[in-house]
């Protein structure tokens, strides 16, 4: 596999060295200028984290495409229009929802590329990404990906972020299926507006529709992680479920 100049595969227990904080030059210049995908489960913790709704949080805070060519829409976090394209939650004291950023801001400088193979099991492919403004290689601190991730809260990220492959690399989209306009609608409904897809699932006519029981309910809406999980096996059902 060829990649650009600037972008490196790590195998194995491969070292790099790599730091960030306040005292690096460069300190937030990764925060700008960038297209960031959001994942269901980013968009639970920036909910939590801001303290609202997740219908609010994408029409304040996220860019949705459906290209018609892509299988699935996709989900991005709106940049400020101040010229840098600036991450919303940036200041010059860093990011202010650190605790809860995104997994994609938590792997950087690591890209990590997961897929499915036959069998079902998450394949991860992991690259080191040297961006030209970027001096916090210069730090001594050495990790390997392993390291890295753990020390960046990733593990239970990609971990529940992997959940949602199984939608995203099903064989119907690898075939080329391109969902319909309401289907995308809905995929996006049931994966990143739980608030709204909870009053859905909350509703007698959902529930005798799909033919749930009590504790199939009581167990969905416990709370949001588990809404997100029965939302991937429902949509599963709705999406690739040949209707007879």
């Amino acid at each position: 596999m060829h990649f650009p100049d600037n972008v490196t595969r790590l195998c194995g227990k491969k070292r790099f060295s790599f730091a960030c904080h306040p005292k690096v030059p460069c300190f937030t210049e990764c925060c700008r200028e960038l297209e960031l995908a959001l994942t269901p489960y980013d968009v639970i913790c920036l909910c939590k984290e801001l303290q609202m709704s997740s219908a609010e949080f994408i029409e304040r805070y996220a860019v949705v495409e459906q290209d018609e060519r892509e299988g699935v829409p996709n989900v991005y976090l709106g940049m400020v229009d101040d010229g840098r394209a600036s991450c919303p939650f940036i200041s010059a004291n860093g990011c202010k929802v650190y605790e809860s950023r995104p997994g994609a801001c938590r792997a950087y400088p690591v890209g990590r590329g997961a897929t499915l193979d036959a069998h079902g099991n998450v394949c991860e492919m992991h690259v080191l990404v040297r961006e030209e403004h970027c001096q916090g290689f210069s730090e001594p601190h050495s990790h390997n990906v392993t390291e890295w991730f753990e020390n960046q809260g990733l593990i239970e990220y990609n971990a529940i972020n992997d959940e949602v492959l199984g939608l995203l690399h099903h064989e119907k989209i690898r075939q080329g299926r391109c969902l319909t306009k309401d289907e995308k609608d809905t995929f996006i409904l049931a994966l990143y507006q739980l608030d709204e897809f909870r009053k859905m699932v909350s509703s007698p006519v959902f529930y005798e529709k799909y033919m749930l029981s009590k504790e199939e309910r009581r167990s969905a809406l416990a709370d949001d992680l588990n809404l997100l999980r029965f939302a991937i096996r429902w949509l599963q059902e709705f999406l690739f479920t040949e209707k007879v």
